[in-house]
């Protein structure tokens, strides 16, 4: 059922259109003109509109812009005796879904509003997922407020506006594919493809076939043609992940493509021109692949036309806590879980941890302990072993225990936690260290010597405590 409002300025064909739609379980408002139309919109809200092209005070298309500005998601459809083609290509072009010429039968009426609502619906889903896509894949999907991330996202918003190919630095877990992700999704390019490609997870004699495409009967298992990915990337954004893995020959088939914009299928005879962005990503240092002979010094100077270094985490303690609220409402919302909390040692505990596999560890680790936490606030007894303290589970860093008396193995333990617990706090209050001290429940005197003790940067000189310090 939709609800409708005819504008015609013939009583009876409003009256006939409104019965016969009435029965059709339709709600329907009319109106004999322009103005009729707009007082009843004022109380009335059409998801189709029917409008005679003919009105007695204003033409339809000119009420159509009218009333669009109030209704900009009512379908429209015109209706017009005199079947001028010029009159409802006028009307299409300001916007209108159909035309109906006059005289019209019931089932044409009928298919045209259908089908106009259903093109309505499909529109509406489209920007849905675009605004879906924008905001998982926009800036504000990669959390940080420390300065290293605000460098990220300014020189993110200049490389998004240009088409040049960009080469993403990072340890794994950095988020990648993420900054590749919302590069597409700010640049001209949005509305073309985004195709990824793990180039670590191809085997070498597959890298033509998976780049180039095949046709059929190309070799023994090519049953069918094949577009490669940068077809599928035609008009958009082609991301080679790990680039760095790909093996000499494929380097050098890269290369071509990039050099030529051309592709051609494995068993054809004619080249395919592509309209591609590459976006390349890697956790490797390139430049000392190029040195020993590993990487292609003019592949590199390809990709590294513009190049962005994503920071690790253990270098962003200030991005932490927001991180952590940020995932625990992510999970509780995608997930369905009760946790929308977490208690200040387990806060503690997850700030103090140095994050090797940097913010996708955080992710992973979060997701896991929420599903597991029987409470609306996660506790320390959800974190895994690694975050506890408790190296016994195997986690890295723990295979060179063994060699270590156990009091060097305490000492180095409690260090490392004394130094992340204090960078942690100081993080958590923004430098001040007063704040800090209170927070991990120590004086400032001693919290100001084992700074210095670890080396740790002074934070604010809040108050005077600062004296203690530097005396």
């Amino acid at each position: 059922m939709a609800r409708i409002l005819i504008v015609d300025d013939e009583p009876h064909i409003r009256q006939i259109i409104a019965a016969f739609l009435s029965e059709h379980r339709h709600e329907v408002t009319a109106a004999g003109s322009g103005e009729e139309a707009l007082d009843a919109t004022a109380r009335f809200t059409p998801d189709v509109m029917l409008l005679d092209l003919m009105l007695p005070d204003m033409n339809g298309v000119d009420l159509f812009k009218r009333l669009q500005e109030r209704l900009p998601s009512a379908a429209a459809i015109f209706m017009t005796a005199f079947g001028s083609i010029r009159s409802a290509v006028d009307a299409i072009r300001a916007g209108g879904d159909d035309y109906l010429t006059k005289p019209f039968d019931n089932d044409e009426l009928l298919i045209t509003i259908d089908r106009s609502l259903e093109l309505r619906r499909l529109s509406r889903e489209v920007d849905e997922l675009r605004s879906q896509l924008n905001a998982r894949y926009g800036f504000s999907q990669i959390v940080g407020i420390g300065p290293a991330m605000q460098e990220v996202f300014r020189i993110m918003s200049r490389l998004a506006g240009t088409d040049g190919t960009v080469l993403v630095l990072g340890e794994s877990g950095t988020g990648k594919e993420l900054v590749a992700r919302a590069i597409h999704q700010n640049s001209p390019r949005s509305s073309g493809p985004f195709v990824p490609v793990n180039c670590s997870a191809i085997p070498s004699t597959l890298v033509e076939s998976e780049f180039f495409g095949h046709e059929r009967g190309a070799f023994t298992d090519a049953r069918e043609t094949h577009a490669g990915k940068f077809e599928q990337a035609h008009g958009g954004t082609l991301f080679l992940d790990e680039v760095g893995d790909l093996p000499q020959e494929a380097q050098a088939k890269l290369l071509r493509v990039l050099q030529d914009r051309e592709v051609t299928r494995l068993g054809a005879r004619r080249a395919i021109k592509v309209n591609v962005r590459v976006v390349a990503a890697t956790n490797k240092d390139l430049e000392a692949a190029v040195r020993k002979g590993r990487f292609r010094e003019d592949l590199y100077w390809r990709l590294n036309v513009l190049s962005l270094k994503l920071p690790p985490l253990r270098e962003r303690q200030e991005d932490l806590p927001l991180l952590i609220d940020w995932f625990v409402q992510e999970f509780s919302r995608e997930l369905g879980l009760k946790v929308t909390a977490v208690a200040p040692d387990a806060r503690r505990l997850l700030t103090a941890h140095d994050w090797p596999g940097n913010v996708r560890e955080l992710e992973n680790t979060l997701q896991r302990a929420m599903i597991l936490c029987d409470s609306t606030s996660l506790q320390v007894r959800d974190l895994p072993p690694r975050i506890r303290g408790d190296q016994t589970d195997g986690a890295p860093g723990s295979r060179d225990a063994d060699r270590l008396t156990l009091g060097e193995a305490v000492r180095r333990a409690t260090e490392r936690v004394e130094r992340n617990l204090i960078q942690a706090a100081l993080a958590e209050h923004r430098g001040n260290r007063s704040a800090a001290a209170d927070g991990l429940g120590v004086n400032r005197k001693t919290l100001f010597n084992k700074m210095r003790l670890y080396g740790i940067a002074h934070g604010d000189d809040d108050d005077e405590g600062a004296d203690d310090f530097r005396a």
